[in-house]
């Protein structure tokens, strides 16, 4: 008769371990992704090179017209607008899907010469070359003696 009923142990209720999981599983459950946060964002990468900035940003399923890409204050702001729908017949079963929104994310970039800022938007992925500016040596009041 127990081995119908799936048995778990207690040991960990004592610490509040299994209250906890439930918890956490039952709020980060994929059923609650499109609420979260972390829905309306993208997922970007920031390199550093030692001429410039290499910004790699993902963005599925957004139109190149639906960017848009500012820097200023030494703050690089990418916006995007998303309206995907899908309409699929088979047979008698229709299914509808629309993914739509407005998104944005902002870094903070110093030491861009914002002049010779380069973009480029292929297969949803975008590419932003932030090209520093050129450090001049500090110059220096002291005489050398020889």
């Amino acid at each position: 008769m127990f081995g119908l009923i799936p048995f778990r142990s207690n040991k960990n209720l004592s610490r509040g371990d299994t209250f906890e999981n439930f918890i956490s599983d039952f709020f980060n459950d994929d059923f609650f992704a499109p609420f979260g946060a972390s829905s309306g964002g993208f997922n970007a990468d920031i390199k550093e090179t030692d001429n410039e900035y290499l910004v790699i940003a993902e963005l599925p399923g957004v139109k190149k017209e639906d960017i848009s890409l500012e820097y200023n204050n030494n703050q690089l702001v990418i916006s995007a607008k998303r309206d995907e729908f899908i309409n699929e017949e088979k047979d008698n079963y229709i299914r509808r899907e629309r993914h739509y929104g407005n998104f944005s994310r902002a870094f903070y970039v110093d030491n861009v010469n914002k002049d010779d800022i380069l973009a480029k938007f292929e297969n949803g992925e975008l590419k932003i070359v932030l090209p520093k500016l050129q450090k001049t040596s500090p110059s220096s009041n002291r005489i050398e003696i020889q």
